[in-house]
Order: structure tokens, then C-alpha cells, then sequence
């Protein structure tokens, strides 16, 4: 049963039966700033969050940053050829080091620099040196130059983010006791590990910015009975009632049958069907059944009405041929549908009349969107 907000009919928490009224998360967490600002927290400050891809940055120096709530950080590829993650705070003062560097346009250095005094660290992030005014007291008159104990390189090194992999995909997490990624990303690691994503090159990202909270475009991701009504070009080649949405502990996936059978040379994968994953809280990887190439979503929220979807395509070379352009073009037709969709919904919800909405049986995906964020948030 639905419940509006009039007074009489209380919400509760999402309940683990999906055949509960209320099965749903209440309509307040999707709306109230307050959430928002908990969710930096108790969600982006907790969870495995996709950073970007190691492809971006191949050689040693290599770097882009990438902005998760409040916080930001610098991705690298270190002397030892791996990649790293630091702060992009400089150790002396806190000042922000380098700008804003998106993946799709890596930067390089062959150190860390902070522009205010010159403090500067090695891609290993240990501090390398510092200003002689660091060393010398000329300026302090109780001060003898020996009274004076250098800057301790580790102890002034940069501070480090842990970091993930699935392939060339990379993970950061800010807790300070974060869960094995392995438990986050489950049995998805395994099966994306097995497929060739490092192969792949970068070629085109789109970002958009829309004004919904990001957890209405996650459910809106996770479902597709809307499809029939509002993506009538995409649903063309679906066999939509052959199709399977699997559950797992913190992601799940959408498998969609082609009516009739792809070309091998279509597909990045073995399965005769597109597969989309969803790993909570806010990335998706896209694998197609009709285009030799793969996707991904990162959902960030701005505010608690606003989110930017960032979208990552990934084909066998970055040079892309017509028919990679026309799927992209296709691609972004859905997701402006889908746009659309949202900003309705969330007009919806923002009028205060709905307190907590009623998923139906087959919106299971939608329902561990909720119960994952009800947990975060009760933690």
C-alpha cells in the first residue's frame, strides 16, 4: 500500500520482504539536504567508490583527479608502474596541490608539487624536499639554524587512499576500516576479470548533469518496465520477457536476451545477451550485445536535487568508426529518455504527498538499491 503523506499513515524502514507495504526506502531520504550531507558519510565514506581507469594513465607520472563528495583525490601511475591514490592535500598546510584533472584528460608530472611553497613530493608520495626558508631560520631570531630538524620524508608524505582493481577498472575507499573489496564487488570481479576490459581504449565520455537525486536515476538503471513505454527504438532488438535481473550482495545485474542471435564479433562477452552491473552505490559497467565495446556510469549526486551522470565508452581503438558514433549517438538518445523520466519523478517527489512508495514483485533490483542505502544510513 502506498503511503501518502497525510498525516495518518506512518513509514518505516525498508523491510527485507519485498511482499511488505513498506518495501520501499521513505520518500524524505531522497529529498531532505540533511541525507545528502550524511550520505558523504555513511555512503561515499564508506563503500569501494569507482575512481576511474588505469588505460587513462599508462605511463609512469600519468595522473587524473577525481572528486567524491568533499573529498579529492590525485590517481597515478607511481614509479613501480602501479596505480595510487593520494589526497590531493599538501602535507605542510593542506592546501589543494594540483587542478581539477578529469580522467578523459590526464595530466602528467614527473613529481608532486604544491604550488603555495613548494613543498614537493615523489609520485611515491614521500616528501622529496622543501623550500631552504624550511631549513634555515633567517626570518627567526630565536632560532640557530641548528636548532632545526629537517621535515621527515614519510612523516610528510602525502596521504594515501586505498585502492582497488577490477581489471583496469579502479576503486578508492575512505573509511578507515574499509571491508574487503571482495565482499563488495563479489562474484562481479571474477566475471569481469575474465572478459578482456583492458584491451580496450578510452573513447568518448559524456557528462550531463540532472536534476534528480542519484539514487532515482539508480532505480530508474535497475528496472526496465518503463522500457516498452519510453524506449521504443532500444526495445526493438530485447526480448524482454526472456530476460533475468540477478540479485547479489552489493550489485546486481541486468541480463537482456536479443530476440535474435548477435554476431560474436558484436560482443566483448561469450553470452548471447547485454549484461549491465550495477555495483552499489554508484557505478555501472555497461556490456553491450550489439557493439564490440563496453560502457560505464559513474552516478555522482551535487546535492540532494542534482546529480552528474558520467559516461565512459570503451572500444577497441579510441579512433572511432561510424558505426561506433551512431551507437554512442543511440546511446545517449536512452540516456536523455531516461533524463526526462527522472526529473519527472523527482518533480513528483519533491511535492511532499508521497511518504514512501510501493515497489512491485519484479522491482527487486530497485528494492536492494533501497535496503543497501537503508542499511548505510542505520549504520
Amino acid at each position: 500500500m502506498t503511503r501518502w503523506n497525510d498525516g495518518v499513515d506512518e513509514v518505516s524502514t525498508v523491510s527485507p520482504d519485498i511482499t511488505e507495504e513498506t518495501n520501499a526506502l521513505p520518500n524524505r531520504y531522497f529529498t531532505d539536504p540533511e541525507v545528502h550531507e550524511m550520505e558523504k558519510e555513511k555512503v561515499f565514506g564508506e563503500y569501494w567508490v569507482y575512481a576511474g581507469h588505469a588505460n587513462c594513465i599508462p605511463e609512469e607520472g600519468d595522473f587524473f583527479t577525481r572528486t567524491v563528495g568533499d573529498r579529492q583525490i590525485i590517481v597515478l601511475r607511481d614509479h613501480d608502474g602501479e596505480v595510487t591514490a593520494f589526497y590531493n592535500v599538501c602535507a605542510h598546510r593542506g592546501s589543494k596541490m594540483v587542478d581539477d584533472t578529469p580522467m578523459s584528460d590526464p595530466g602528467h608530472m614527473s613529481r608532486i608539487r604544491c604550488p603555495y611553497h613548494l613543498w614537493t613530493y615523489d609520485l611515491d608520495g614521500d616528501l622529496a624536499s622543501t623550500p631552504k626558508s624550511f631549513e634555515e631560520p633567517g626570518l627567526n631570531p630565536d632560532l640557530e639554524g641548528g636548532d632545526v630538524r629537517p621535515p621527515d620524508p614519510e612523516r610528510n608524505g602525502l596521504l594515501t587512499v586505498p585502492t582497488a582493481t577490477i581489471g583496469p577498472l579502479v576503486f578508492v575507499n575512505f573509511s578507515d576500516d574499509p571491508m574487503p573489496f571482495e565482499e563488495q564487488a563479489g562474484k562481479m570481479k571474477e566475471e569481469l576479470e575474465a572478459l578482456p576490459l583492458g584491451e580496450y581504449e578510452h573513447a568518448q565520455r559524456i557528462v550531463s548533469e540532472v536534476e534528480c537525486n542519484w539514487k532515482t536515476f539508480g532505480g530508474n538503471y535497475s528496472e526496465c518496465d518503463h522500457c516498452q513505454a519510453n524506449h521504443q527504438d532500444w526495445i526493438k532488438g530485447i526480448s524482454l520477457d526472456e530476460s533475468e535481473l540477478e540479485v547479489q550482495d552489493y550489485h546486481w545485474v541486468l541480463h537482456y536476451t536479443h530476440d535474435e542471435d548477435v554476431d560474436d564479433e558484436m560482443r566483448i562477452h561469450e553470452e548471447h545477451e547485454a549484461q549491465f552491473y550495477y555495483l552499489w552505490p554508484n557505478f555501472t559497467v555497461n556490456m553491450y550485445g550489439t557493439a564490440d565495446g563496453y560502457g560505464t556510469y559513474i552516478i555522482d549526486p551535487i546535492d540532494e536535487g542534482r546529480f552528474q551522470l558520467v559516461a565512459d565508452y570503451y572500444f577497441r581503438d579510441a579512433d572511432l568508426t561510424g558505426e561506433e558514433r551512431e551507437f554512442i549517438r543511440t546511446s545517449r538518445q536512452l540516456q536523455e529518455e531516461d533524463f526526462e523520466l527522472v526529473e519527472r519523478q523527482y518533480e513528483g517527489q519533491k511535492m511532499g504527498a508521497l511518504a514512501q512508495a510501493q515497489l512491485g514483485p519484479n522491482e527487486h533490483t530497485v528494492h536492494k538499491l533501497h535496503r543497501l542505502a537503508q542499511e548505510a544510513y542505520n549504520a
